[in-house]
């Protein structure tokens, strides 16, 4: 949610709709932008199977320290090098890495792992290490990470204090990424197969939560850890690296069940203290909101590592099991309603959208992030459906036409690849608006709902593609959506469908439209016409045209 939640803010402060500035138009990228967004040899021969992190913060110097295993296997020849990243100014100490080696496939090895620094990369030597199927790193860092200015937004390591002046620590690092903070492969592709696990030691005043389920709590055994304690959480799904999230501070704790698709599913609830009753309340909201969501796109995804919200010292994430909550208790979105129609101000923003990521975001993941809008634009509808799901459909197109006062059509949706850099902050809105728009040609919401249940399953717990998601949605559709991805994908253009009377019938054709664009459009007569960019006329239907326009849930323009 980050890039929207910043466009929109700055929107408030100015009484505007947000002004979103150029992502990728006028942008220069670099040989760092080209090292972490792309998959380059030293990346591709090797696959993350599991991160263990163990980081301890200081508050008072604001950095931390700590150690990274990374357990991985063989998927290509070893090219000599293998990339980890992790930006300035935060520094690796030392290298190991465990293995088996080719000379001697019933033993293990551990060997001193040499390395150079390139900017935000580390290049480890691998030139001499003969591995028959994986291995593990162990990698130990330090530093003073970047500090979060404006989280989420402006990412980084959070360093705050509570109400009472207690210290408050997170981290917020979508696009910035997990690198900003721990040594890891921050290339979205490539996700822990077999999970996560973090290990936080923190003063024994504070209490750590991280993703997944707690495994242990225990006090600090080494010397230097005096007067500390030692938090186990453990995810068994895969997971983002971004999405991997420490939350320390005066927490409590709270917890409930519900039935879902799959059994009985944990609820788990963290809070700062002071905030206990305000968190009973209004969390109310995250039963009714599941039961939508698993409704129209299946299984919470992730039963074994639980359903949690925690509170964040910024506004909101979806960090996977663990999402971050910080919309002050009130419903909309900082008490406001984004589109402008009343729909969006009875339920709260953060609860829904970062839940809703949980499937487009956490369980369906695209492998550049260029391709965001998978993330954004269904995140962005499922507010819709869950509208739809409590209030019709009435409200539900009502709140998504709404929206669209937000739509700057900048840039491209989609951004360049290879270089981690998104599309435009247009992906949430409008990425929701074409959704709809689709939703409107396929013209039978049984179908619909099937395509949504279908990409959770087929795509769940994978990484995917902008192109390989399209072509799913047309082929179960039935219907060539080729165009319509291109035009709202990969154009600012809003097409428009130009209607003219003639007589008894009506002309139409599109313009402001890229070549071959074909969609076809219901009029508000009911009446379905199928123009091209040539011009077409047919009898028109039980109206005259005076009366006559396209139906509002399309998101184009007409003209004459």
């Amino acid at each position: 949610m980050k890039l929207f939640a910043k466009l929109f803010t700055i929107a408030l402060l100015a009484g505007t709709a947000a002004q979103a500035q150029p992502l990728h138009g006028q942008r220069q990228f670099t040989h760092q932008d080209t090292l972490r967004g792309s998959l380059n040899p030293y990346r591709t021969w090797w696959d993350v199977q599991r991160y263990e992190i163990e980081v301890t913060p200081d508050f008072e110097k604001r950095s931390i320290s700590g150690a990274v295993n990374i357990r991985f296997r063989v998927t290509g020849s070893n090219e000599g090098k293998m990339q980890i990243d992790l930006q300035n100014p935060m520094q690796i100490d030392a290298v190991t890495l465990e293995y088996v080696p080719l000379n001697n496939p019933a033993g293990k090895e551990t060997k001193n792992i040499a390395f150079t620094r390139d900017g935000n990369t580390f290049l480890l030597e691998t030139n001499d290490v003969a591995l028959v199927s994986g291995g593990t790193l162990r990698i130990s860092f330090h530093g003073v990470p970047r500090p979060a200015v404006n989280p989420p937004w402006d990412g980084g390591w959070i360093w705050k204090k509570d109400k009472q002046g207690r210290p408050w620590m997170s981290v917020a690092c979508q696009g910035l990424g997990a690198s900003v903070w721990y040594p890891c492969k921050d290339h979205q592709s490539d996700e822990p197969d077999n999970g996560a696990s973090l290990t936080m030691i923190v003063p024994d005043t504070l209490v750590a939560v991280g993703n997944g389920i707690q495994k242990m709590v225990k006090r600090a055994a080494r010397p230097e850890w005096a007067g500390k304690r030692v938090f186990d959480w453990e995810v068994k799904n895969p997971i983002n690296n971004y999405t991997i999230i420490p939350y320390i501070g005066k927490y409590v704790n709270f917890t409930d069940t519900m039935m879902g698709l799959n059994g009985k599913l944990d609820l788990s609830y963290w809070v700062l203290d002071y905030d206990l009753e305000k968190a009973k309340k209004q969390f109310e909201q995250v039963k009714p909101m599941l039961r939508a969501f698993e409704y129209w796109f299946g299984p919470y995804p992730f039963y074994d590592d639980s359903y949690k919200l925690v509170q964040s010292p910024h506004l909101g994430m979806e960090h996977q099991s663990a999402v971050a909550y910080g919309n002050q208790w009130k419903n909309g979105y900082l008490g406001m309603d984004r589109s402008g129609t009343g729909q969006g101000s009875w339920w709260d923003y953060i609860i829904v959208h970062e839940s809703g990521h949980e499937w487009f975001a956490n369980n369906i993941t695209t492998r550049d992030i260029a391709d965001m809008w998978v993330h954004e634009g269904f995140t962005n509808y499922s507010e819709a459906l869950f509208i739809e799901y409590y209030r019709g459909k009435e409200a539900a197109d009502a709140y998504v036409q709404g929206l669209r006062r937000n739509i700057q059509n900048d840039n491209p949706i989609i951004g360049p690849y290879g270089v981690n850099q998104e599309g435009s902050g247009d992906m949430y809105d409008k990425g929701s608006a074409m959704i709809h728009t689709i939703r409107q040609v396929i013209n039978d919401d049984k179908l619909f709902r099937e395509i949504l249940l279908g990409l959770n399953k087929d795509f769940g717990k994978k990484t995917t593609t902008s192109a390989e998601v399209e072509q799913y949605i047309s082929r179960k559709s039935g219907k060539d959506l080729s165009k319509i991805f291109d035009q709202y994908l990969r154009t600012t253009q809003v097409p428009q469908l130009v209607l003219k009377a003639d007589g008894k019938k009506i002309r139409f054709w599109w313009k402001n439209c890229i070549d071959g664009f074909n969609m076809p459009v219901r009029l508000s007569n009911g009446q379905w016409i199928y123009p091209t960019t040539k011009e077409t006329k047919v009898k028109l239907e039980g109206a005259s045209f005076k009366d006559v326009t396209a139906d509002k849930n399309f998101y184009i323009t007409v003209g004459s």
